[in-house]
């Protein structure tokens, strides 16, 4: 009965190979067997998704399972090359009953790729035909199973969310259902358990033993305001002195305190357009509804003339985006607007966030944008700095918090970026494309800040002096394109 059960293991783990190999290389090795070609019929040979990468994951799963189960790896591998050798075999025929590549036949695919490596199995270890046909059935059902429930999964987005804008692919649907959807206290605490080691135990009970935490939690609250001018070469004339309101990380859930401080403050401040960039809510795990609640309060302060423009940060769910816009709030996910004045564009490019679910993608963001026109880039975190730095004029961000806790002169303990720290706060330049890291508003992990204010950054855009007095931009390196057909968001949003 063990070597039965060995058995069956070694070919459910075969194949789960391909798609687990999938889901970590996404698009790197994605060779198709048939290179593309098709057979007489006119349909492909085998179709996309038999790929060199997944024969050699379900070969190397079997030379390793093989022998991590005791059944030497010569025998895991042949089992492996006979059952990949099945899997082509079903997609050959189900491409020429014009079943398109990936749709499950009950039987046809497990069956026949359980089917070659039982047969050897069956006389390299002398098993009964009785026992093979009933481990064939077992691992057929199972296998079938387990196929249904892993494309339910991934198609379950569709239903969560209608016009689903990110990749519907399994790495980042796995991070989705680990951050935003676990209604279980026990296996959020399971999956996210660094949160509750590293910050709750290790961090929060360092800063009480020696006596900084209260202190911390009051430096949180005082966050600043950061006025600044910032020149653009290729600013239209019309939108010199066009003042941003930019805040990120503002974590509204996490202290107490908080929103209240900033729902007193931000009517004071009249700026043009506000930019948001992301992280609304305290932990990367649970519910957000909380934080929307703050942060609704906290946007209907908000005195904008063009309304608010955001994106989404790690500790975001895209699920987040409807109640956002509610709130009047223009999401960008991998999207442009445009603010049109006296005939004259500024550019705001979005990203979706490039630090967890890296789903960022730069050539959708600036799909619409016209090479040449003043652009502003918004991204989560300021990892995307070389890949769009001959595109964009001003790059901001937030992420890093600064670091939250800085030693002097040292700088921030963490920055939780994979990105310079020349990048990870304050003013920066990378080519041609000026950047700006907020410290963001509020705090995650530990709710204390030292050495590292919060901020809220209100940013003056200036044109050159010879644009001020010749009414034209100074001379542009990125070509210029035609200008598409004008969008909604040309004249701006407008605020209640």
């Amino acid at each position: 009965m063990l070597v039965y059960l060995k058995i069956l293991i070694l070919l459910w783990l075969i194949n789960f190979a391909p798609p687990l190999a999938a889901y970590f290389f996404e698009d790197k090795g994605n060779l198709p067997v048939d290179r593309g070609k098709a057979w007489l019929d006119g349909e492909p040979l085998l179709g996309s998704h038999k790929t060199f990468r997944g024969l050699g994951a379900g070969l190397v799963f079997g030379l390793f399972f093989g022998y991590a189960l005791g059944l030497t790896p010569w025998t895991g591998g042949i089992c492996a090359l006979l059952s990949m050798l099945g899997d082509l075999c079903s997609s050959f025929v189900k491409r020429r009953l014009k079943i398109p590549s990936g749709n499950d036949r009950p039987g046809l695919d497990q069956g026949v790729e359980g089917f070659l490596p039982l047969v050897y199995l069956r006389y390299h270890l002398g098993l009964p035909w009785v026992d093979l046909v009933l481990m064939l059935v077992v691992f057929s059902g199972v296998a079938y199973v387990g196929s249904r429930m892993y494309k339910a999964f991934l198609q379950s987005a569709t239903s969560r969310y209608a016009d689903y804008p990110r990749p519907l692919n399994p790495r980042v649907l796995t991070k989705e259902l680990a951050s935003c959807h676990l209604q279980s206290r026990f296996w959020r605490s399971c999956i996210h358990f660094e949160d509750a080691i590293y910050y709750h135990l290790i961090i929060q009970t360092v800063f009480k033993t020696l006596g900084l935490y209260n202190r911390g939690k009051a430096n949180a609250l005082c966050f600043e305001r950061n006025d600044m001018e910032i020149q653009l070469d290729h600013l239209p004339a019309p939108f010199d002195e066009f003042r941003i309101l930019f805040m990120s990380d503002l974590h509204l859930d996490g202290l107490p305190g908080l929103s209240e401080r900033l729902v007193s403050l931000l009517p004071k401040i009249k700026v043009d357009l506000c930019l948001l960039g992301g992280d609304y809510r305290m932990a990367t795990h649970g519910s957000y509804r909380d934080s929307l609640t703050r942060l609704e309060m906290v946007m209907a302060a908000i005195r904008s003339r063009h309304g608010i423009c955001a994106v989404l940060g790690n500790h975001d769910c895209i699920e987040m985006t409807d109640a956002l816009m509610g709130m009047g709030v223009q999401v960008l996910v991998n999207d442009a607007l445009c603010i049109k004045k006296q005939g004259e564009y500024l550019w705001i490019a979005g990203a979706d966030d490039p630090h967890y679910y890296k789903c960022h993608n730069i050539d959708q963001t600036f799909e619409a944008v016209p090479r040449g026109d003043c652009t502003i880039f918004l991204a989560h975190s300021p990892e995307l700095y070389r890949e769009v730095c001959s595109r964009a004029d001003l790059y901001l961000a937030g992420h890093t918090h600064g670091g939250q806790i800085r030693i002097p002169p040292l700088g921030p303990v963490f920055t939780h970026c994979k990105a310079p720290r020349r990048v990870c706060s304050g003013r920066w330049l990378e080519e041609s494309m000026q950047g700006y890291t907020s410290n963001g508003v509020g705090v995650s992990g530990v709710p204390v800040r030292f050495n590292c204010p919060g901020e809220i950054v209100v940013l003056t855009l200036r044109c050159p002096p010879q644009t001020r007095e010749t009414g034209k931009p100074g001379t542009n390196q990125r070509q210029t394109d035609a200008r598409p057909p004008q969008t909604h968001a040309d004249q701006g949003h407008k605020m209640p």
